[in-house]
């Protein structure tokens, strides 16, 4: 992997670029460059954040998780829980302890329950006419699983034109065979492409009301 070393471009490229067949990554950013007007809880869900089953790190990560939200709803931020519907037999399957969600839901105009049963979560939800409803244009991503439900979910709001924050510590999954799952969260985030803006921390991820509040 060949590292960016121009500034000029890494300010342009802050996931990585392909340049000549080459994948060049940059370094993600110490803060983001500007507030999010909604926070995008991906599948924070019991099957994936506790219990023996739960992803590696998944206490840190509900931290993590609930520091985001509670600076999320004290700046007015719109607020948009994912919850995936699994197929039978699946953790989290309907009905299931671990198709609940992990933190807690406070239904209001400005935070919302979004079920879904496909990995983006634009696909088939209210996710995207919620957004446009109050006028957001730049979202924090966050939640479980890496390569799954934050990658795509992450891509649909990309493809809607949408600026997409997507903290480093804000993302996990589980290891895939014999690859740790921190390397298949980084892969995962490379897949992507330069057009997130990639951040070190959840703790540099700062929050706004959107325009149509």
């Amino acid at each position: 992997m060949s590292v960016q070393n121009d500034p000029a471009e890494a300010s342009e490229a802050r996931g990585g670029f392909v340049r000549d067949g080459i994948w060049h990554s940059v370094p993600p950013l110490p803060a983001a460059t500007g507030p999010a007007q909604a926070l995008v809880l991906v599948d924070a869900q019991r099957a994936f954040l506790s219990g023996s089953d739960a992803v590696p790190g998944a206490e840190e990560l509900v931290e993590r998780l609930s520091a985001l939200l509670e600076r999320a709803r004290a700046a007015g931020a719109l607020v948009a829980h994912l919850r995936n519907d699994g197929e039978p037999g699946a953790p989290d399957e309907p009905g299931t302890p671990g198709w609940e969600l992990h933190l807690p839901v406070r239904l209001s105009p400005d935070e919302h329950l979004v079920p879904k049963d496909s990995d983006d979560g634009f696909e088939g939800t209210a996710l995207g006419a919620l957004l446009d409803e109050r006028g957001v244009r730049r979202v924090a991503i966050a939640g479980v699983l890496s390569e799954m439900c934050v990658s795509a979910t992450a891509a649909g709001a990309l493809e809607r034109g949408l600026e997409v924050v997507l903290p480093r510590d804000g993302h996990a999954t589980y290891g895939l065979d014999a690859i740790p799952a921190s390397v298949v969260s980084r892969v995962a985030e490379h897949a992507l492409g330069s057009d997130p803006e990639f951040v070190l921390s959840a703790d540099a991820v700062a929050f706004t009301a959107p325009r149509g509040r």
